[in-house]
């Protein structure tokens, strides 16, 4: 949660028209009923993630929930308000618009920033213009190899948000990104990234291929159980993911009649890092973040990690880049040496008719 900023906040009205308390509200986001009432006040202002899953909850778009009057054409406008002025912000060319992105502390020293914003004037000093980056909501441990690779390859620039596959969706289907990654889809439920999309946007997409990877349980080193049946029934700490994340779907499957975890790690690494720190003894995430970590690993399933982009944008040289990227011998030779990723159908695109 940030500080108090002026925004157009429609929470409170969308809860009541739906007849809910705010308990229910709260409930269905996954953040606490006194975060909702301050947020409904104007007390602060939500987080990126507590945007999109009150957003979620309500059945609508984080702009149409927050968003204020429309700028003057042409002008930058935030594609989600910054916590604090002066602030800094990445730029990006999206839609014909151009959005300004709050820089986010764990991509801190990671991406120069494009310019600072005070009291509503932008002082752009970036090295990239808008319409050479591309923006993607991800939650890949591994998204930094394709960001390294896409600049070698595209000399354009690639700025990677960590989100989770629910949270990039709905960034996705708000125009607020260029690109989603989604791992969704299961052996057992091989449409689950294609169904997501329908569930999300409102026009047709392409899934882009990067890798099959695999996710599990890591646990602490002193924890004894040796198969995932034992380590469900043994007394153990849990650190989990926030709604609409696929590690947090994995979870509800396994422990369906048991309450989520107090603990909410909000990106794989982020799991493996409570357990790592002994802050829990059990959650789920990616078998790379997992033996980075130094952690236990085991797997329980393997999914399909796909890039999700509308079937608009195939002419937009970013896009086009992008494809040329994960299909190169390089990439997938990088990605498919991960552990727990493999490659060997990267590149493969599957077209999703919505509606």
């Amino acid at each position: 949660m940030a500080e108090k900023h002026e925004s157009c906040n429609r929470v409170k009205a969308r809860r009541q028209n739906r007849g809910w308390p705010q308990e229910e509200l709260a409930r269905r986001a996954g953040i606490s009923r006194t975060a909702v009432s301050a947020i409904e006040v104007g007390r602060i202002v939500p987080s990126v993630a507590a945007a999109l899953s009150l957003a979620a909850a309500l059945g609508c778009t984080v702009e149409e929930l927050f968003g204020g009057p429309s700028p003057p054409p042409g002008r930058p406008e935030w594609a989600w308000p910054p916590g604090r002025e002066p602030s800094r912000y990445w730029h990006a060319e999206v839609g014909g618009r151009t959005l300004l992105y709050p820089v986010e502390p764990g991509l801190l020293g990671a991406v120069a920033h494009d310019g600072i914003a005070r009291e509503g004037r932008f002082a752009s000093e970036g090295e990239f213009p808008p319409q050479q980056t591309l923006v993607i909501a991800c939650c890949d441990p591994a998204a930094g190899l394709l960001a390294a690779e896409y600049a070698r390859a595209s000399g354009f620039r690639l700025l990677v948000l960590p989100r989770s596959s629910g949270q990039a969706l709905s960034l996705l289907g708000s125009g607020l990104v260029h690109v989603a990654g989604i791992h969704l889809a299961t052996a057992e439920d091989a449409e689950g990234n294609a169904k997501a999309v329908r569930g999300h946007v409102s026009e047709p997409m392409n899934l882009l291929r990067v890798a099959r990877w695999e996710e599990g349980l890591v646990l602490d080193p002193t924890v004894s159980a040796s198969t995932v049946g034992e380590a469900l029934q043994a007394r153990l700490s849990w650190v989990g993911r926030e709604p609409g994340s696929g590690a947090r779907r994995c979870l509800d499957q396994l422990r369906p009649s048991r309450p989520a975890p107090r603990r909410v790690a909000y990106d794989h690494r982020g799991v493996a890092e409570a357990i790592r720190c002994g802050w829990a003894e059990a959650g789920v995430c990616l078998r790379l973040a997992g033996e980075e970590a130094g952690l236990r690993f085991l797997g329980i399933q393997v999914e399909s990690y796909d890039l999700c982009y509308p079937q608009s944008a195939e002419a937009d040289p970013r896009i086009q880049a992008l494809v040329r990227v994960v299909r190169e011998r390089r990439y997938r030779k990088l990605i498919g040496e991960l552990p727990g990723y493999d490659a060997a159908d990267a590149g493969e695109i599957e077209r999703v008719i919505v509606g």
